[in-house]
């Protein structure tokens, strides 16, 4: 039996709205407890910029510190979004990042294709292929929950519920496009990318399925990798079955904070009324980073910045 109607509507506006901060609440993520050298976050932009680590005197160590400090560029829609501050300071805080984020949120592949012009969501400066070119990145992540419904328009009104097949195909060949356009910007110096894949989806389970899959594949067939992050946001023993709480981990018993429940040793990864997003913090209608510490993205963003960590160098 298809879902409802109201369902599809009710998603569209949670992805549109992705995971703002809350009327009333601040502007600015909080530091991490577990990261107590960073510095409060800059101001809040769709596009983020954050500066390199700040420079000591130049020594052989410095030196050889700086040259294997990677160049990140995150791309994605409102799970970007929300997650990019949180996937920033881990960054620079566990590698010495440079990092730049630039999600939309309700996006999808296509629109950071070249070429779409103005059936896309993301404006010319910020497409994959132009940051590519400009920024030099060593990785691309690319986190994308697979926008199923037809919202942007270059998707030309192909959605899932419809017509899955060609909604599957659609995808692959927007995935070899993106990568294509990535590699052909980057030259001589082609950026790996890293694939982000997606947590469970309590409407369309057999769709993350496919999509993380097709994601594994691409990775495969073009020498790139997968952060599988969704598997962090998943049940240890199911790993496709949605959950709004999970046991708590170490690294949530070592940091209280992340620990929502401690008393029944589980954690909340989504908000009552909200199963796609991570953030705690209401959905607004203006997106912005997530302004409150919440475990599943904390998960999320450590597992990518896990990957880029093992292939740094």
């Amino acid at each position: 039996m298809r879902r409802p109607w109201i369902v599809g509507v009710l998603l569209a506006g949670l992805l549109l709205g992705a995971c703002g901060d809350p009327a009333s609440g601040p502007e600015q993520s909080p530091p991490d407890p577990a990261l107590p050298t960073a510095a409060a976050s800059p101001t809040t932009t769709t596009r983020q910029r954050p500066a390199a680590s700040p420079t000591a005197a130049t020594t052989p160590t410095t030196a050889d510190a700086a040259a294997k400090a990677p160049t990140v560029l995150y791309l994605g829609d409102s799970l970007a979004m929300e997650s990019q501050k949180v996937l920033g300071q881990s960054l620079r805080e566990q590698v010495n990042a440079r990092y730049t984020s630039a999600p939309y949120s309700g996006t999808t592949l296509c629109d950071y294709l070249e070429g779409t012009g103005e059936r896309s969501l993301v404006p010319p400066t910020d497409k994959a292929a132009a940051l590519v070119r400009s920024l030099r990145p060593d990785f691309v992540v690319l986190q994308f929950w697979g926008n199923s419904w037809g919202y942007t328009p270059c998707m030309d009104g192909i959605t899932y519920d419809k017509e899955p097949a060609t909604y599957f195909k659609r995808y692959a060949a927007d995935m070899r496009r993106l990568t294509e356009q990535i590699a052909d910007a980057g030259g001589a110096r082609r950026p790996r990318i890293i694939w982000v894949s997606q947590g469970p989806d309590p409407i369309t389970p057999e769709r993350i399925r496919t999509v993380n899959a097709l994601y594994a594949a691409r990775a495969a067939a073009s020498h790139d990798l997968v952060a599988d992050a969704g598997r962090t946001v998943s049940p240890a023993t199911a790993r496709y079955t949605w959950a709004q709480y999970l046991p708590c981990t170490t690294y949530e018993h070592d940091h209280p904070s992340y620990c929502t429940q401690p008393g029944r040793d589980r954690t909340a990864l989504h908000r009552d009324d909200d199963y796609l997003h991570f953030c705690l913090a209401p959905t607004t209608s203006t997106p912005k980073p997530c302004p409150v510490r919440s475990p599943g993205i904390a998960r999320i963003t450590r597992e990518i910045t896990r990957v880029i960590a093992d292939h740094v160098g």
